[in-house]
């Protein structure tokens, strides 16, 4: 099926942009499977998050919850997908019908709107009755029709299957949920080590250990407490955070560059990627970011391990590479 929704008039819902999302630990469990996220958030609507329009983030946003175990990128990728969040000019999505009777935002036929409507509650702030070409209606019901298909026992490969049968459907929502997710991670990161936010467990714990580094002083070739050493040098530090993780980095800077996988260019640092400093050929120092513009690092002698700028006037940043984001595997709930 390829549900479509309707034109939806937001009106007193577009108020609370910044929500602050706390995962139950099934909603956790779905998406944390493939992106292994931490388990708290901030989802700030108000900046675009990728090319997803303020008022549908909201919609997704508050929607998902209304599902235990469903994540607000599924709904998104799906609304992307089907209508490019209610944006594209096609027959069926503002009025009307497509080809195959879908209608609205999110693509419904009508027999399956109203059966789900029938089925759940839409909650306030949509149109009276609920009609599929109302955003906040259509996304609701997507959210309560993942849920009925699959999404409530835990197999969200079937519930995206049933909402259009299709395998290279299911595959584009779970790499455009994805790509939705780590975009999200770019504006959670907070620089703060008292409110630590990243893209997955393994970034979130390296972080976590380099914090409690903080104050050790900069020693040349050491490897931190763990390694006998009463401090660290710079790559002496990211190696032992990602460590913690249960990852093993390279020893030097320039091997930990070199090792990869590379940000590329242009794209948003997420916490927990590595930014290094030199040339390709000779990077000379290496610091873990963590959001908000800000690294963790042990700097240079004389000096302690802190937080500071990651990017600075006379700097020679060489890129970031991402160790927490390469072969990170997805587990159950029909992520691959």
């Amino acid at each position: 099926m390829s549900p479509v929704f309707t034109k939806l008039a937001i009106g007193g819902t577009a108020t609370l942009l910044l929500i602050p999302v706390v995962l139950g630990l099934a909603t956790t469990a779905v998406v944390d499977s493939l992106f292994r996220r931490t388990p708290t958030g901030t989802i700030d609507c108000t900046t675009p998050i990728a090319d997803i329009p303020p008022h549908y983030c909201l919609l997704y946003v508050t929607a998902a919850p209304h599902c235990p175990g469903l994540d607000w990128t599924v709904l998104a990728a799906i609304g992307k997908i089907e209508t490019d969040h209610g944006r594209l000019n096609a027959p069926g999505v503002h009025e009307g019908e497509n080809h195959a009777g879908a209608a609205g935002p999110m693509q419904f036929l009508a027999l399956t709107f109203n059966a789900v409507t029938a089925a759940h509650q839409i909650p306030p702030g949509g149109a009276t009755p609920p009609s599929r070409y109302n955003p906040h209606d259509a996304i609701h019901a997507a959210a309560f029709l993942l849920c009925d298909e699959g999404v409530r026992e835990g197999d969200l490969h079937k519930a995206i299957y049933a909402y259009n049968h299709a395998d290279w459907y299911v595959t584009k929502v779970i790499d455009q949920a994805h790509a939705y997710a780590q975009a999200a991670a770019a504006h959670t990161g907070t620089g703060d080590c008292n409110n630590i936010h990243a893209p997955n467990t393994i970034a979130h714990t390296a972080i976590n250990y380099a914090c409690g580094m903080r104050g050790l002083p900069y020693v040349w070739g050491g490897n931190g407490p763990d390694g006998g050493h009463t401090g660290f040098d710079c790559s002496g530090l990211t190696k032992a955070a990602y460590a913690a993780a249960g990852l093993t980095l390279p020893r030097t800077a320039q091997t930990q560059h070199d090792a990869g996988p590379h940000v590329p260019a242009g794209q948003p640092l997420l916490p927990g990627d590595l930014v290094f400093y030199g040339t390709p050929g000779n990077i000379h120092h290496v610091g873990l970011y963590i959001g908000n513009g800000l690294m963790i690092d042990a700097p240079d002698f004389g000096q302690v391990v802190k937080i500071e700028p990651y990017r600075y006037a006379g700097d020679d940043y060489a890129g970031a590479t991402r160790p927490a984001g390469a072969g990170v595997a997805a587990a159950g709930y029909g992520w691959t």
